[in-house]
């Protein structure tokens, strides 16, 4: 899927319109439906079944919030054939609307920023369930998964719900990960896709509890793993093209140390540094072709690479420094491509200059608790997304080697420590 584009001068840029907010369009029954039929085929084809646990305590009429991980794209179609009787809206990032804007708004879909504080999101979904008497459908995670795991969910998940005070349903996939893994460049595998739909908050429940416990119980239901359960249920992926592009997410070679350095190609990962060859199995496993296999899971070698940024900043020698073609977005006609510039990431957060001199962005580390970044985003390239409510920076590296997942990892790393110190230093003054 590609995304319309143009290309502008900076200041011709901020001399256009800023971006309108309008309350959600209740989605409409033709589209409702349309989305079901589209959906049909595809859901066919991967056998998809879903399992309902305890939702008869839900009214067919009495709008909910449908929590869901993300996985794929065909997420959203299994959300269409699981809830095609309901009317619902969707939580989607605005970028998902630029040159189809009217569309999204029939389709019933409500636009935000990810990993921004948007307060004109949460007045849209308390305006959804009240006013259009509306189900909500989001994926709190905000972002597709890189590694297979659930990614960090926002603090403020738990305020959330006591201000829309409905029943809470949550949809996990199995299958839909494995199928279409963010990294592997839009391959798709044969898989089957399966789903549970599972009751886990009344409004009573929500209404007793704290906002901290409420965060809680979504995080025990945010708590996976697609290759452990691909391992556990002796899932075969036979598809020869399993590692292409495995080096966007296992950037960091276990045997030499060496960054950037590793090539994902067919079932094998190579480390261009040392040489070392590890194969991804048709079981999930990692398994090196000659001498010790250092890190067998792909999630494991993944959380070795976040403590390994955790040590860097700690030790103050994490430091992205690249040049970046740079696209802006400040509403959704299209994104605009304004020029190159330099990228840097340090302990103090993100700094974009570019455009001639004209750029000029910084952004603090506690100003989110994880990062926009993509493989492959619209097919244009690997992206990191940097901005504030006004507009938003999408960031290309221009530079061969992987660096989009290590600056994601950066960013979260760095929100926990500076929230450490923080907490500490009030600890300290009282």
């Amino acid at each position: 899927m590609k995304i319309k584009t143009k290309t502008l001068s900076y200041d011709q840029v901020l001399k256009e319109e800023p971006y309108v907010h309008h309350p959600p369009r209740k989605q409409s029954l033709l589209f409702r439906w349309l989305i079901f039929g589209l959906s049909y085929v595809d859901l066919f084809r991967v056998k998809f079944r879903f399992r309902e646990i305890g939702m008869e305590k839900l009214n067919p009429k009495q709008p909910c919030l449908i929590l869901m991980n993300h996985s794929s794209f065909i997420d959203l179609k299994i959300i269409a054939r699981i809830f095609f009787r309901r009317p619902y809206q969707i939580v989607c990032t605005l970028d998902g609307f630029v040159g189809k804007n009217w569309l999204m708004k029939m389709l019933g879909c409500i636009p935000t920023k990810k990993f921004i504080t948007d307060t004109a999101l949460v007045r849209d979904m308390v305006y959804s369930v009240k006013e259009l008497k509306s189900s909500i459908v989001m994926y709190p995670e905000a972002s597709y998964s890189f590694d297979g795991t659930a990614t960090a969910l926002p603090e403020s998940i738990g305020k959330c719900l006591k201000l829309l005070k409905v029943p809470v349903v949550m949809v996990r996939s199995y299958g839909a990960f494995l199928r279409d893994p963010l990294y592997n460049g839009l391959q798709i595998r044969k898989m089957k896709v399966s789903a549970d739909v599972e009751y886990i908050l009344s409004p009573e429940d929500i209404k007793e509890k704290s906002a901290e416990e409420l965060k809680a119980i979504l995080d025990e239901h945010f708590t996976f793993d697609h290759f452990r359960w691909q391992q556990e249920n002796q899932i075969r992926i036979p598809e020869k093209f399993r590692a292409d592009h495995l080096n966007r997410v296992l950037y960091k070679c276990p045997h030499c140390q060496a960054e950037g350095k590793m090539s994902g190609k067919g079932i094998h990962l190579t480390c261009m540094s040392c040489g070392k060859v590890y194969e991804l199995t048709e079981y999930g496993f990692m398994k090196a072709a000659e001498g010790e296999t250092e890190i067998d899971h792909i999630p494991a070698w993944y959380q070795w690479e976040r403590e390994s940024v955790r040590k860097e900043l700690l030790t103050d020698t994490y430091v992205l420094d690249v040049p970046v073609d740079i696209y802006i977005m400040i509403k959704p006609d299209c994104v605009y491509r304004v020029g190159e510039g330099r990228l840097r990431h340090t302990k103090e957060g993100f700094h974009l200059t570019g455009c001639s001199g004209r750029l000029d962005y910084h952004q603090v580390p506690e100003r989110s608790y994880s990062l926009y970044s993509d493989f492959y985003w619209y097919e244009i390239g690997d992206v990191i997304c940097i901005g504030d409510t006004d507009r938003q920076y999408y960031c290309f590296p221009k530079e061969t080697g992987d660096i989009v997942a290590k600056t994601r990892l950066a960013a979260e790393e760095l929100y926990k420590i500076t929230k450490e110190k923080a907490a500490r230093g009030k600890v300290q003054a009282g």
